[in-house]
């Protein structure tokens, strides 16, 4: 096993950076330690890594499987046992064990976000961009789906291009889609300096040179890859038609590309979702404004992305308790798709594949303990009941505010054209204390994985498929019990640190690869040292982004 394999199961599924793995082989070779020392080593750098409670858990493994079995005939004594033997092997998401007493984590932010920072430079070894003349052709692309599975789809195109050693031409974004929103490239990113940040990596041009196209006898060849389609697939079936025909376009491009590359492709990945795809400078603009008159009114806001549209609803095959008239209506919409399959609302609720309704977002976020007055920034679309459905989340949290609430003037000219207004949305969703979500989807991912690049900021995911059945028996519970079994539900899904592990999920989500750990000399002593700032490894930062401060790394 070689230093940076080391290094990465030590970092506790984040690949620490050269130094600490460094030091950490030329400690191995100097102490040589038993497997088992060196399996502790490896923990002893994470400060909630530290305990020896390995019998608790193989003691709690078995009461757990005992009581499995008679909560069978007894009811939901098993949630409440699971609960407590967390407790007694200290692994509590809600409480950590401080100067001797229990107290509550900061629900606002990660006590352990300082020790991560995101890294996407260049490797030593990662060849600068061909220049145009000496490409393999140009790569068009026709991406597919809203904003930010577009976004997903440009992000893939860049890396497919390095992968051919071709010249992209700038994508061309969907106008076909459910949203029909007419908006060109250029309407919405910063084209310039999407152009100029990424030149190191991709040569790209706004069109293919007209003596290209004068040159070819036949129009560009078109063409579909299978979905997550391997680099080797690109290089064997692509490539040999980019060198025959010079010009090849790959239609409906979303998630055509694998979800595991190696490291440097995946941290390409990282250079263009976080810091080459920029809005342009109006939709910056009025999204910044947005967040400055939130914090007029809060030091500190939630933002909750709420996707709760009639579509929505009724594509998932879920039932949110609206009578025949909701399944009437939802049924009708359900006949817009010819190959969707007949679903079983419960089974669908059970597995966790519906998106919370409204009301269950408020109860979540008040189980959690965030009271009454805290400010809510809602991002949504047509919300399937309109107010009716809205008025339990703001009876929870009055302080409730939308982009229309905050700047229904300026947002006039760009009420047809809706990936401008997802932009909004997704500016003051990520400039955030506290982002939520209802659901899994494109916005919901992206936005996690740009939050834990740009700082592990607090970001709460609903852990859908086990809060389904509490949400089901809340009324049969007192308001404390509840609290208390959110709480353990959420534990693993609330945006910390230590929730990065290789390979976990999608890489929009999970972008493992371009979270860094310090060295450990940057790591508190003990426990009860306060965590430190260390600026100087922070990555470009996201008002470097937004407030264009356009200075382009080497």
């Amino acid at each position: 096993m070689g230093v940076a394999s080391k290094a990465w199961r030590c970092s506790g599924g984040v690949l620490v950076n050269n130094i600490s793995a460094e030091i950490l082989h030329h400690q191995k070779q100097k102490q040589q330690p038993s497997p088992r020392q060196d399996r502790r080593h490896c923990w002893s750098f994470l400060p909630w890594r530290r305990r020896t409670a390995v019998p608790w858990t193989a003691v709690c493994g078995l009461l757990l499987f005992v009581v499995g079995l008679i909560s069978l005939f007894t009811g939901h004594v098993a949630s409440d046992l699971e609960w407590y033997s967390q407790r007694l092997v200290k692994r509590t998401w809600y409480y950590k064990k401080d100067r001797g007493y229990r107290a509550p984590i900061d629900i606002w932010k990660s006590k352990f976000s300082n020790l991560y920072y995101g890294c996407s430079d260049r490797g030593p070894h990662f060849a600068p961009a061909v220049r145009e003349r000496f490409s393999n052709g140009y790569l068009l692309i026709a991406t597919s789906g809203g904003l930010n599975q577009q976004r997903t789809g440009i992000t893939d195109a860049i890396v497919v291009a390095r992968i051919l050693n071709a010249t992209l031409v700038v994508p061309e974004l969907d106008h076909q889609s459910f949203w029909k929103d007419e908006s060109d490239f250029i309407n919405i990113f910063d084209v310039e300096w999407f152009i100029a940040y990424l030149a190191k990596d991709v040569p790209i041009v706004k069109r293919v040179p007209e003596k290209v196209m004068r040159s070819m006898d036949k129009p560009p060849y078109t063409m579909r890859v299978p979905r997550k389609s391997e680099p080797d697939y690109y290089l064997e079936q692509v490539l040999p038609i980019l060198l025959r025909r010079r010009v090849v376009q790959l239609t409906k491009f979303d998630y055509r590309l694998a979800n595991d590359l190696d490291d440097d492709l995946q941290k390409l990945r990282c250079r263009v979702n976080y810091h080459g795809l920029r809005f342009t400078k109006s939709i910056r603009s009025l999204g910044l404004r947005l967040v400055t008159r939130m914090r007029k009114m809060a030091k500190r806001f939630i933002a909750v992305h709420l996707r709760f549209e009639p579509d929505m609803l009724a594509f998932s095959g879920c039932y949110y308790g609206g009578g025949d008239k909701e399944r009437h209506e939802l049924g009708e919409i359900r006949k817009r798709w010819d190959t969707l399959p007949e679903l079983s609302p419960d089974e669908e609720r059970t597995r966790g594949k519906c998106p919370l309704t409204p009301h269950e977002v408020g109860l979540l976020l008040r189980a959690l303990d965030f009271d009454n007055s805290t400010y809510l920034y809602v991002a949504s679309g047509e919300v399937y009941g309109g107010e009716e459905t809205l008025r339990p989340l703001k009876e929870l949290f009055p302080n409730f505010y939308t982009k229309e609430m905050l700047a229904s003037q300026e947002l006039e000219s760009l009420l047809p054209f809706s990936s401008r207004l997802a932009a909004i949305d997704y500016i003051v969703c990520d400039e955030s204390d506290v982002f939520v979500t209802n659901n899994n989807g494109n916005m919901a991912k992206i936005l996690a994985g740009r939050r834990r690049y740009m700082g592990h900021k607090r970001t709460i995911r609903p852990n859908a498929k086990r809060l389904s059945a509490l949400f089901a028996r809340r009324d049969k519970m007192e308001w404390s019990t509840f609290s208390r079994k959110v709480k353990s539900c959420q534990r693993g899904f609330m945006g910390e640190p230590e929730e990065m592990r290789p390979g976990r999920g999608d890489f929009n989500e999970f972008p493992s690869a371009c979270i860094c750990q310090k060295p450990p000399e940057y790591f508190p002593l003990n426990k009860n040292q306060p965590h430190q700032h260390f600026d100087r490894f922070r990555n470009v930062s996201v008002d470097d982004e937004y407030f264009g401060n356009e200075h382009l790394r080497s």
